[in-house]
């Protein structure tokens, strides 16, 4: 189990969500704002807005740091269950979009 449940402050607006893709936009609007804890059920593209750092909080408990550069994506698998935070003294979004 995580070491803190964060309840979520980041904004997430839905653009697009149909049978094959959700793409969600993530905006952090100062540093300490977080998505909330949460497992993703499908694999899965991240693209910043922004260059900075994510922290990100594991299911042991454990932090560490994501640093970004603006418009390079990123992947990940399903499964993968975390907290995201904003590290940065600046509000900041990615674009999220989950291959169902």
């Amino acid at each position: 189990m995580p070491s803190q449940k964060h309840t979520c402050t980041a904004e997430a607006n839905v653009l697009i969500d149909n049978e094959h893709v959700r793409v969600t936009r993530w905006s952090f609007g100062g540093e300490g704002d977080n998505t909330g804890w949460h497992r993703h059920a499908y694999d899965y593209v991240v693209v910043p807005l922004f260059d900075g750092k994510l922290e990100i909080e594991n299911p042991r408990g454990q932090f560490s740091v994501a640093e970004l550069r603006n418009g390079e994506p990123y992947y990940r698998p399903s499964g993968v269950e975390h907290d995201v935070i904003n590290a940065n003294p600046f509000s900041c979004a990615f674009i999220e979009i989950e291959l169902k």
